[in-house]
């Protein structure tokens, strides 16, 4: 396997391995995101679209290259979120999410999740701590083995 076919493999099955873990940690065992943890989604998304072209549209290397770079915008938005749950600085949101369609009097029906309390550690890290450290060292992974050439 060269250096591209390994970047593209990367590019998929990180962003994919890190939404299923959050969508487990939601659905299974009702850790539910804040706003943050909703930002760190997104370039997941993003990244599992641009490793799919990757495989379709030349030139691959920059297909895979996107995805790095979002997996990363990912990690680094879980390294400041991380920074709010250590308490190392201010978020810069009111942290609370209300799902569409509850009505606002219903608030007991409605999760209010903060994010600046970390609902979930492994070895004193957060999942958004996690995100930062899988989501920057597998997106510099992936763009140094996209630029590789053998």
């Amino acid at each position: 396997m060269n250096g591209l076919d390994q970047a593209r493999a990367l590019a998929v099955a990180i962003p994919v391995a890190l939404l299923g873990g959050a969508y487990i940690s939601q659905y299974g065992f009702g850790l539910f995101p804040c706003e943050m943890c909703w930002w760190q989604r997104y370039p997941h998304f993003a990244a599992i679209a641009f490793a799919i072209l990757s495989y379709a549209i030349v030139p691959p290397r920059v297909w895979a290259a996107l995805a790095g770079l979002a997996i990363m915008t990912s990690g680094l938005i879980g390294g400041f979120h991380a920074g709010v749950e250590y308490g190392w600085w201010e978020g810069i949101t009111g942290c609370s999410t209300m799902p569409s369609g509850i009505d606002v009097m219903d608030i007991n029906a409605a999760p209010l999740v903060r994010c600046d309390v970390a609902p979930w550690t492994l070895f004193g890290i957060s999942l958004a701590g996690w995100n930062f450290l899988i989501s920057t060292i597998g997106g510099g992974a992936i763009l140094g083995l996209a630029a590789y050439k053998k």
